[in-house]
């Protein structure tokens, strides 16, 4: 399917894939705001998200990975700056393994390198706090307004235990494309990544964000903006003047 997508400013293209629950417009703000100077900034609304409406997640990445591939061609996109966090990183991802030319490089955060020994406890969490969200009538409400009714069908995906794809993680080894793994100190189970990834693939960049944690990008957005910067100045023509 093609998604919804929002597009500001021209040149060499970069897109931000935002996290579950959120959307284009939602999510990514101050990166939308600082590079679109000098980068064309795509923010499309994954599969079930914002505008981009679909009930079907039983293929979640696999099939976004495809929709994203699909949107780009169709914005006339040949290879793209992909940057994401959480869910957004995970797309990326797959994006980056199945359709590796469409990635010029890449930018994970929100990511946890390895299944946790506790993940199961972690998990059980999650589902709790998910839970909670249903029971508030105001923040349903929202999420109705932002995403259609379809967005509980997401929840009920994320409450599978297997839901994570923990093994197309153990693959980043494969990856060809410069990559850089962005983590926040706080969030013990991601930062694990600062020591994993470099030995999954000695040639990712990884950067380890002090007082931030899941969201890096938007808990420490000028740091991040800074480090994501930087290295897309090392693989474009273009930075952003600072």
């Amino acid at each position: 399917m093609l998604l919804h997508t929002e597009v500001f400013g021209d040149g060499e293209p970069i897109v931000f894939l935002h996290t579950g629950l959120q959307s284009g417009m939602t999510d990514f703000e101050e990166q939308r705001d600082y590079f679109h100077s000098e980068f064309k900034v795509i923010l499309p609304d994954l599969r079930g998200h914002g505008k981009s409406l679909s009930r079907d997640y039983s293929n979640f990445y696999e099939d976004s990975a495809s929709d994203l591939k699909d949107t780009l061609d169709y914005l006339g996109v040949e290879s793209a700056h992909v940057v994401g966090c959480s869910i957004g990183a995970l797309v990326g991802l797959f994006l980056a393994k199945r359709f590796p030319k469409k990635v010029k490089t890449l930018t994970l955060s929100g990511m946890m390198p390895e299944k946790p020994a506790n993940w199961s406890e972690i998990h059980k969490n999650m589902v709790e706090q998910q839970s909670r969200i249903l029971e508030n009538e105001q923040v349903v409400a929202y999420f109705d307004q932002l995403h259609g009714d379809g967005w509980r069908e997401f929840i009920n995906l994320a409450r599978q235990e297997d839901s994570y794809p923990f093994e197309d993680i153990d693959d980043l080894g494969e990856l060809k494309m410069p990559t850089l793994f962005m983590v926040g100190e706080k969030n013990a189970d991601e930062a694990k990544g600062a020591v994993i990834v470099p030995q999954l693939n000695k040639k990712i960049h990884v950067s380890v964000i002090p007082f931030a944690g899941h969201l890096v990008h938007s808990e420490q957005p000028e740091v991040y903006n800074q480090i994501l910067n930087r290295f897309l100045e090392k693989y474009s023509v273009v930075g952003v003047n600072n």
